[in-house]
């Protein structure tokens, strides 16, 4: 980054590969802060209001007695209410760790759990999923491998009827893929990877929602590159996943944030990264990116703007780590990305919050650092004006990404150092749209190498 202490600019002391350092090491820094600070690795869901208010429906810690109690009553009780009645105190008694414990402990438990998933009778299939779904939450992974009988099952029902099961049986294998090697063994072989290309035609935006959040916990995988990442571009789910990040009224801000991740873990494998290009995933991109700013832009009313932020603040900057990880290491792609003329439109997002006007500072010093060829595609044009705007504003990670940039324009065309004076820097930022609501995407936001 910019040293303030050099006072000027340094030709001798700081060449190409010293800059190209610094880079490297401020992207690292910037993937582990998103690493070890923003990051939720589960999804929950609980449909009951008494249990996520911590009401009175909330049962204690359940010891063995009572854990074959529920499960006796839920296997051989007279009526069927009764029966769904044991699973839902057992359900809520799975909340607690130390009821997990015991009854993963207990002999033939997780046996007569998968035997009510896949009873004839919707209502108790449905609490022993609920009940399956608690455990796949817990952070002991020895609760994850006890869940692994249940797995095959619930990779069936992703082919039910049943939209809300199916949205169940996804989020549980997400939490369970993610804990768990032995999990994703299992599953790879049987078919997960074709029964989440199937998911993806569905019309429910809750479910692919889910879908989006246990393929990307799929990818995410260390083993992914070599095992997973290769069966995914070759099955239909990349043009799925831009189709549904493409702007338009029937665009789900959740369901592109989560596909948007899943495109983080392919870009970053670089297993064929130019199969996303062939697809569309540049000019799908620049559509979306556009498409937020001018929403964003249009929302003269602040309290309107502010709930539109509240629900679609995390695509704008997502969409530009997708175009920072396509332009990181790779000249053909910033190739694409100047023969698409997508510069100017990307200036045109500076002034939207500081968050995406560093994002955008960072994609334009990829594709400066690649070298002259790229610097004078960059300069002359509308950048100059841009800079010089920027210069002005009084967030300093702003400024010092455009400064960055200024440097990288300085070491390939040293003619640009003959630039006009330049603004004095202003309090009143008059233009300049504050950042208003920051938020994390969909109660997350993931490391673009990892979410542990």
């Amino acid at each position: 980054m910019w040293n303030r202490r050099q006072g000027r600019l340094r030709p001798a002391g700081c060449g190409v590969e010293e800059l190209r350092r610094r880079r490297r090491e401020r992207e690292a820094a910037l993937r582990k802060a998103r690493r070890e600070q923003q990051l939720v690795s589960k999804r929950l869901l609980r449909e009951d209001a008494l249990e996520e208010t911590g009401g009175g429906g909330v049962a204690t810690i359940l010891g063995e007695a009572e854990i074959q109690q529920f499960l006796q009553l839920a296997q051989r009780g007279t009526e069927e209410k009764e029966r769904e009645k044991a699973l839902v105190s057992l359900r809520r008694g799975l909340q607690h760790p130390e009821t997990q414990q015991t009854f993963i402990r207990l002999e033939g438990s997780m046996r007569t759990l998968v035997g009510l998933l896949t009873s004839n009778q919707a209502l108790l299939q449905l609490e022993a999923a609920r009940c399956l779904h608690e455990l796949s939450h817990s952070e002991q992974p020895a609760v994850a491998e006890a869940c692994l009988p249940a797995t095959s099952y619930l990779l069936t029902y992703l082919s039910g009827h049943s939209s809300d099961f199916i949205e169940l049986c996804l989020y549980t294998l997400g939490n369970l893929i993610v804990e768990s090697e032995a999990v994703r063994r299992q599953l790879l072989p049987q078919g997960i990877i074709p029964a989440l290309a199937a998911c993806i035609q569905s019309p429910h935006m809750a479910v692919l929602e889910a879908l989006g959040y246990a393929l990307s916990q799929l990818l995410q995988a260390r083993e992914a590159p070599e095992k997973i990442i290769p069966s995914v571009l070759g099955s239909t789910l990349p043009q799925h996943m831009l189709q549904l990040l493409q702007p338009g009224p029937k665009l789900s801000p959740g369901v592109a944030v989560e596909f948007a991740w899943c495109l983080h873990y392919i870009i970053c494998s670089q297993v064929n990264n130019v199969l996303l290009i062939t697809h569309g995933a540049l000019s799908t991109l620049e559509l979306l990116l556009l498409d937020l700013a001018g929403a964003v832009q249009r929302t003269e009313d602040a309290g309107l703007e502010l709930f539109f932020l509240r629900k679609q603040s995390s695509l704008l900057p997502e969409g530009l780590w997708l175009l920072n990880n396509l332009t990181a290491n790779s000249p053909s792609f910033c190739t694409s990305l100047l023969s698409l003329d997508l510069i100017e439109p990307l200036l045109q997002l500076l002034p939207v919050s500081n968050v995406v006007g560093v994002l955008v500072l960072t994609v334009l010093c990829n594709v400066a650092e690649k070298g002259p060829a790229y610097c004078q595609q960059l300069w002359p044009g509308p950048l100059l004006h841009s800079l010089l705007d920027i210069l002005a504003f009084s967030d300093i990670e702003v400024v010092d990404q455009s400064l960055e940039l200024l440097q990288l324009l300085f070491l390939y065309r040293p003619e640009v150092c003959f630039l006009p004076r330049l603004p004095r820097p202003s309090c009143s930022n008059q233009g300049y749209r504050p950042w208003r609501s920051v938020r994390q995407p969909s109660s997350r936001i993931v490391c673009v190498l990892s979410r542990r």
